[in-house]
């Protein structure tokens, strides 16, 4: 905080040192639903599989749409698609994405 003219203070809104915020789990989520056409939710939510097959599309992960295969499949995909996982193996993301998952699927969308 900085004192000013009148003795109020005034609060640093900047990052310090150079450092930006780093976006929350929900603020990615939001992005990512932007990014593939969806609507930004005022709760944190994980994502629909309405929304995960929007990003399955977005990262060019074939998904069947008049039959939506499970979460964890279509989440494999995407994981897959971004380099975050070898194959699409639906054992390998049986829950929702991580953080460090979001920003990866974030930097690709924003790539794309």
């Amino acid at each position: 905080m900085r004192s000013t003219a009148g003795g109020t203070a005034t609060l640093r809104t900047a990052p310090l040192h150079g450092h930006s915020m780093t976006k929350t789990v929900h603020e990615l989520r939001n992005e990512i639903r932007q990014a593939v056409g969806r609507f930004e939710r005022d709760i944190s939510a994980a994502f629909t599989k309405e929304t995960l097959a929007a990003i399955c599309e977005a990262v060019d992960y074939d998904v069947d749409t008049n039959r939506l295969p499970a979460k964890a499949q279509m989440r494999a995909g995407i994981l897959w698609k971004v380099g975050r996982l070898d194959d699409d193996d639906p054992d390998e993301a049986d829950r929702s994405f991580r953080k460090a998952e979001l920003e990866a699927i974030a930097a690709a969308l924003r790539d794309a």
